[in-house]
């Protein structure tokens, strides 16, 4: 098989990510302490900034496949696929092999206005747009700025978004940097992202402070419940209640900032049935109870 042929193939079992910003922010940044890297080859909306730390083995952007170890750092535009592979070593039992990354999640609108109106963000604005094919920074400029893109992890609020912007625009300074995608390469998100996925996120999105059944939307959707299931973890990776209450989890967000309601008035207009679900699944995923979060906004 041709590397062309096996790209088609993986295209064809793309999966499309849901990234969740919390609201108030346009930026996420994640620290990653796993055995391996999990992601399949995926995509999503958001512009993502990679920084490894501690790990290595093969990464996929577009139609690149190159090697990664510790300080490799990469930028990848919204919606360009990729996939980051760890050596056969870190799936062994008891391997004691670890990732440590830094992981930087920008909405793709972030700053539009200034980006594509002010002289001065006009370097920021061409970095952005090479980031469609893949970045790849050189090790000497990701030492440089390497204790930045950490100590973005610790930092809140304005602090973050102040020293980011200045991440940014060192990276937009710097040449040393080359392009990942082939000059040939296109992707063409709607033809990963089928119709039929697109009209089942669509309907979930209007509807998911309701109670939506599995088996209701599969038969909407002509599928029995199982390949229903079987198809929507494979586009998305999350099954369809994770998927559901990410989307309530960061409507229960937007609420809690505003500080209209209590928590069980805000549990319930999202969509959980009950108080300790909604507390145990906001836990989670924002690593904080409802009532920290609102201490901490």
């Amino acid at each position: 098989m041709t590397f062309c042929e096996d790209m088609t193939k993986a295209q064809q079992n793309i999966m499309h990510e849901q990234v969740l910003i919390p609201d108030g922010s346009s930026i996420r940044v994640k620290w990653d302490d796993f055995p391996h890297f999990t992601f399949p080859w995926h995509f999503h909306n958001e512009i993502e900034i990679v920084y490894v730390i501690r790990s290595h083995g093969t990464r996929y952007v577009a139609d690149s496949v190159e090697p990664f170890c510790e300080g490799d750092l990469v930028m990848v535009g919204s919606n360009v696929p990729h996939y980051w592979k760890n050596d056969n070593a870190y799936y062994k039992e008891n391997s004691g092999l670890r990732v440590n990354a830094i992981v930087i999640q920008i909405i793709p609108e972030f700053m539009e206005k200034p980006i594509n109106s002010y002289p001065e963000m006009a370097h920021i604005k061409k970095l952005l747009t090479r980031a469609d094919q893949g970045l790849h920074f050189s090790k000497s400029f990701s030492r440089k700025i390497g204790k930045q893109l950490t100590s973005l992890y610790s930092l809140k609020g304005f602090e973050r978004f102040s020293a980011f912007l200045n991440v940014l625009d060192k990276m937009a300074r710097t040449s040393q940097y080359r392009l990942l995608a082939s000059p040939d390469f296109r992707h063409n998100i709607t033809n990963v992202h089928d119709d039929r996925l697109n009209k089942i996120l669509n309907y979930i999105k209007l509807n998911y402070t309701e109670k939506i059944l599995l088996a209701k939307l599969a038969r909407q959707f002509e599928m029995n419940p199982s390949s229903f299931s079987r198809y929507f973890k494979l586009k998305t990776g999350k099954t369809l209640i994770e998927y559901i209450n990410e989307l309530r989890i960061r409507y229960a967000c937007k609420l809690l900032q505003d500080n209209n309601y209590t928590i069980s008035q805000i549990c319930f207009k999202c969509g959980f049935n009950n108080i300790s679900n909604f507390n145990r699944f906001f836990k989670e995923k924002m690593k904080i109870t409802p009532k920290e979060y609102i201490e901490t906004n």
